[in-house]
Formats: structure tokens, C-alpha cells, sequence
């Protein structure tokens, strides 16, 4: 294909209620949808990036500046999706932006294809279990009704956000109230080393998995913390590539894998970490960062690959908006299905569009090749 150009759009979604994790609280997400425009088709990619470098140094305007300076303009001439990260390598990190460039050039060339995101990626499954991630509240109270809320409307396991001072106690609440459901932990990096002995006071409630305690860096000091918790730990931020995977495996720093597409440079590269895992006997599961329908659509077609055995944070559109840039991705007994139409199998609806994009940006690619 040639690309013509790239549309970048600004989106504001507001949350139906805040979003509170150890590295803030969210009540409006911020994050750029990308149009690519080839010769044959369009394609549409998210770029998970948040306002602000917090969750990594990642954010939304550094993002749309490399996009706009570099990223776009290394696109020229015959282009398809497995050479868009060979073109991009020489621009440093911006993984995120790399991720949602990438997944519009794929989905342009699936959609020219008529493949869905699901077969090209290997998903085995037609529709996939679903958890959900629950952020820190004010109270056990508070947090034991919103628990309750979710395992009514049917999501097959729960993810609680924890920090030093909301662990042990909140956990034990939900799991003496609510009994053997599948349970897990994520700290977004908010522990040291030196919490070991305390992280392990979590072993008793017989979780799935304590996702990134420690700092996204510290690889070593999570296989030594691995030695003190009997819980399996879980990285997700520490994890960049498959190499970085290959690498905390071979350490022993952790026994599960999270998986984000948008953190590890796109799907293709996050397909490569799952065969990683797999090769290594180390189960992966999809992670979130709060997509629109754009990249809710390629998460569960991710979801669906073999390896995937647990639960991912691939919930439904109404768990956190209450209206969605595509048709709603709906919860049917803990599920949602894996769409199967050309590419993603989605796009954004133009009048919802429209109304939650901030401003457009436009960064035409010359018309002769190289």
C-alpha cells in the first residue's frame, strides 16, 4: 500500500465514575485515534498514551509531536504493516505512538484483505472471558458494592487496584465476602523491595497473581521478591518486548505476563511475546488502558490467541464510558466476542466521533515514492 496520510485526532471521553490507581485518579480519558489513508483503504489505531507521563514517560502531546515530526513522515512509499517497525527502529522508544501507527497501517491492509485482526493474529476463539479492573476507593463499603456490582453483570474475575495502605484489608473484604472468585492484585509500581514481608501478607487470600509491585526497572528485585511472596507475581510495565519478556522469564521474575500492545510497540510485537510466553509455559493474559472501541476491537481479537489463558482487562464499553467512538462492546455471560469482520471489524461511529474530538491534525505524506 501507499499511504497518503495520517489523520490525528484528540479525544476527550469523560468516565462514568473516577478511575483512581497508585499513580493518580482519572475522570476524563485523553488519548489520540489515528486515521491512516492509503491508496486502498483506511485504517484506524489508538495510541494508549495518558496526558500526562505517569503511568510510563510516555504522554498525549509528546506522542502527537512524534507522530507528527518523525513517526508519519518515515511512511513514504509502498508501505505495509510488518515494515512499519524496521522504518520506525531508529527513533528511540515512543512505543506507544509506534503501537497506534503501526495498528493503522494493519488494519488499512487487513480490511484491503478482508482478514480480520483475530486471524491474523492466531486467535483460536471466537469469544473471550472477561475481568475487570477496579480502581481504589474511599472506602471497603464503597468498594465491596462496586465488586458486587460487576460479579452481577457477570465479569469472570477481578483485578483490585492496591497502594501502600489499601491491600491486605480491602482484599481480605472481598474475598471473606464474596468467596472463591478469581481474585488478583495490581500496584502499578507503588512498593520497594522492602515491602516484601508485608506483600506476602497477601498469600493467604490465594490470588491469581500480584501484578508490577515493584518499580518497572527493578527485574532483579522482582525475582527476589518472587522468593519471599507465594504469589504468583505478574509483570506488566518491566515488560517492553519480547526480549525484555524472554529475559524476566529466564530470571525468574515473574510467572505470568501482562500484556499491553500500546506498551510493547503494537500487536504484532505483542504476538511475539505471547509465543515467548508460551514456548516458556508462562500463561499471558491482554491488559488495558482504558481504549475506545478502536482498540477494545483489537484487544479481544489479541485475547483469543492460544496462550491467553487467563482472564484480561478487556471489559465492556459501558464499564467505563457511557458512550463509545464504535458500536458498544457488550458483556454477554462474562464474554465479549471477538469481532470477525475485515481488519478490525470496527469503526467509529461520525456523529459520536466527532462530538468527543477536541481538534484534528492532518500530516499529508508526499505523493512520489522512495
Amino acid at each position: 500500500m501507499k499511504l497518503s496520510g495520517v489523520e490525528i485526532r484528540w479525544i476527550e471521553m469523560p468516565l462514568r465514575s473516577p478511575f483512581r490507581t497508585s499513580f493518580g485518579t482519572q475522570t476524563v480519558r485523553q488519548l489520540l485515534l489515528l486515521r491512516a489513508v492509503t491508496d486502498e483503504a483506511e485504517g484506524w489505531g489508538e495510541c494508549v498514551t495518558m496526558a500526562d507521563p505517569v503511568y510510563s514517560s510516555e504522554y498525549m502531546e509528546g506522542s502527537a509531536d512524534v507522530l507528527r515530526r518523525f513517526l508519519i513522515p518515515s511512511l513514504t512509499g509502498q508501505i505495509d504493516a510488518v515494515a512499519v517497525a524496521p522504518r520506525l527502529r531508529r527513533f528511540r522508544g515512543h512505543r506507544m505512538a509506534k503501537a497506534a501507527l503501526e495498528t493503522a497501517v494493519l488494519d488499512a491492509e487487513l480490511r484491503t484483505r478482508g482478514v480480520s485482526f483475530g486471524r491474523e493474529l492466531g486467535a483460536v476463539r471466537d469469544r473471550v472471558p472477561c475481568g475487570v479492573s477496579v480502581g481504589i476507593m474511599n472506602s471497603i463499603p464503597e468498594l465491596l458494592d462496586a465488586v458486587d456490582g460487576y460479579l452481577a453483570e457477570g465479569y469472570q474475575r477481578i483485578k483490585l487496584k492496591i497502594e501502600p495502605g489499601w491491600d491486605v484489608e480491602p482484599v481480605r473484604a472481598v474475598r471473606e465476602r464474596f468467596g472463591d472468585i478469581q481474585l488478583q492484585v495490581d500496584a502499578n509500581t507503588a512498593y520497594t523491595l522492602g515491602d516484601a514481608r508485608h506483600l506476602a501478607r497477601l498469600d493467604p487470600f490465594d490470588l491469581l497473581l500480584i501484578e508490577q509491585p515493584l518499580d518497572e526497572e527493578e527485574i532483579l528485585a522482582h525475582a527476589e521478591l518472587a522468593k519471599v511472596v507465594r504469589t504468583p507475581i505478574c509483570l506488566d510495565e518491566s515488560i517492553t518486548s519480547a526480549s525484555s519478556a524472554a529475559d524476566a522469564i529466564k530470571l525468574g521474575a515473574c510467572q505470568i505476563v501482562n500484556i499491553k500492545p500500546g506498551r510493547v510497540g503494537g500487536y504484532l510485537e505483542a504476538r511475539r511475546i505471547h509465543d515467548v510466553c508460551v514456548a516458556h509455559n508462562i500463561p499471558v493474559w491482554c491488559g488495558g488502558m482504558l481504549e475506545t472501541g478502536i482498540g477494545r476491537a483489537a484487544n479481544v481479537a489479541l485475547a483469543a490467541l492460544p496462550g491467553c489463558t487467563l482472564p484480561g482487562d478487556t471489559s465492556a464499553s459501558d464499564r467505563y464510558y457511557q458512550l463509545d467512538v464504535t458500536e458498544p462492546f457488550v458483556l454477554a455471560d462474562g464474554h465479549l466476542t471477538v469481532p470477525t469482520g475485515p481488519g478490525l471489524g470496527v469503526t467509529p461511529l461520525p456523529d459520536v466521533l466527532d462530538s468527543l474530538t477536541v481538534k484534528t491534525g492532518w500530516i499529508p505524506l508526499p505523493s512520489e515514492s522512495r
